[in-house]
């Protein structure tokens, strides 16, 4: 095998395996998301496919899709509550949700909560 041969094998396996690992890391992130959202009552007033009290989680991935500031914005919703976006129905604040916990399912949202 020519040196140069075996380095772009090498390189290609390198890229292959990260990508392997990026995509495993992803799917825990998505399950982490959805563990949260189901422990801190998202789901009594979202659903992933239709509307219950406020969006489902697509329509809002949907919404936000494309916008740089969403995470942001989301999260802030997410602490604080509010109403008016959706509808006159208020979101309740989550004050006691940690900002990793809060990050994990926006994050899961913003991705079109996937099962896995």
């Amino acid at each position: 095998m020519k040196c140069g041969v075996a380095i772009v094998t090498s390189t290609l396996l390198i890229g292959v395996l990260a990508s392997v690992v990026a995509t495993a890391a992803c799917a825990a992130d998505a399950q982490r998301g959805r563990t949260v959202a189901n422990a801190n009552a998202c789901m009594g007033c979202h659903a992933v496919d239709r509307k219950l009290v406020g969006p489902s989680f697509l329509q809002i991935a949907a919404k936000y899709k494309g916008d740089a500031q969403a995470p942001a914005k989301l999260a802030l919703k997410v602490k604080d509550g509010g109403s008016g976006v959706w509808g006159m129905i208020p979101m309740p604040a989550h004050q006691s949700m940690s900002d990793a916990d809060v990050r994990a399912v926006v994050d899961w949202v913003l991705a079109g909560a996937p099962a896995k």
